[in-house]
């Protein structure tokens, strides 16, 4: 059976499921990525994400590789630019990516046009579908695959907020002013946000209510699953109202939910958490806080019983 499709917004009609791009290049060899897309577009999925630093862990030697293979797939197979739905993202501040324009340092006008053109040559297309802040410019000093978080905006299923952190930024409108010209430009259709707050993505819509010049977020792509629900409380009722659509990104929770990790094997060699040595630290803490609602999903015994298993501990659940 094809995966449903629905609109995302005018003109722009997206299949429910969205194939992620973040290993492409990485743990995903080009065959295995060609593979991987054809078998994700025979299904019936048309909409696929990616971001100018990916593939994960991010490596200098590496990145964009994840654009490149998808622009490689279009054209080796000949699929015509209307039947694919491609969104990606501007990489924020973090002071650890020199590779991309010095850090990024900041997520300024210069960094957003200089980061569209960057994906479409990447990509080898004449426009992107849906363009993304991959993370707010208030938060810095990061890195996103195995090491430790420094920002005051939560995100990544981060669940903390640190004033004592707050910093000064580039403004908004200056962001909404370089994705407008880009809109005006041909080179993308729409604009989102992603690893938001429900005050990030509220500021966003208030200042393109008030400027026709400013293009208006259609979307929010956020952590969500079983072990991080952040996005339950105030953003979902920001994006109700606001008819802002969620992304979903880990609804899996980087595989933890499949269960492959408690298995006496550890799960397969090529495991993502196997194959690149440490689970986050903000990962890590969900899943330690989480951890019977984990197993309830991968363990009950004959007799009714659920267990949690955390470490060499076995609980009740």
């Amino acid at each position: 059976m094809s995966v449903p499709l629905f609109n995302l917004a005018p003109n722009l009609t997206v299949s429910r499921l969205c194939l992620g791009t973040m290993t492409f290049g990485e743990q995903n060899s080009l065959p295995q990525t060609l593979r991987l897309l054809d078998q994700a577009f025979d299904a019936g999925i048309n909409f696929f994400d990616s971001a100018e630093m990916y593939p994960v862990p991010q490596r200098a030697e590496t990145q964009g590789k994840s654009e490149e293979y998808f622009g490689q797939w279009v054209r080796k197979r000949k699929i015509s630019r209307d039947r694919v739905v491609i969104a990606t993202k501007v990489a924020g501040p973090s002071g650890q990516m020199s590779w991309i324009r010095d850090g990024p340092k900041c997520l300024d006008a210069k960094n957003i046009t200089e980061a569209v053109d960057g994906s479409l040559k990447r990509l080898q297309m004449d426009h992107i579908d849906l363009y993304q802040i991959h993370w707010p410019d208030r938060s810095r000093h990061f890195k996103v695959l195995h090491s430790c978080v420094s920002s005051y905006v939560p995100m990544f299923g981060e669940t903390e907020y640190d004033p004592v952190r707050q910093f000064s930024s580039v403004p908004i409108e200056e962001q909404l002013d370089a994705l407008g010209r880009a809109v005006d430009a041909g080179k993308i259709r729409y604009i989102g946000l992603s690893n938001e707050t429900p005050y990030g993505v509220m500021k966003f819509l208030h200042f393109a209510e008030n400027n026709v010049c400013y293009p208006k977020i259609i979307s929010v792509q956020n952590s969500y699953s079983l072990l991080c629900r952040t996005f339950d409380s105030g953003m979902a009722e920001c994006c109700h109202h606001e008819r802002i659509y969620l992304l979903g990104y880990s609804p899996l929770a980087m595989g933890i939910l499949s269960g492959k990790y408690f298995a006496s094997d550890g799960a397969p060699s090529d495991a993502r958490l196997n194959l690149f040595k440490g689970v986050p630290w903000y990962c890590r803490k969900i899943w330690s806080s989480s951890c019977i609602t984990c197993n309830r999903l991968c363990f009950e015994s004959s007799s009714g019983g659920k267990y949690c298993v955390w470490g060499d501990q076995i609980m009740a659940a």
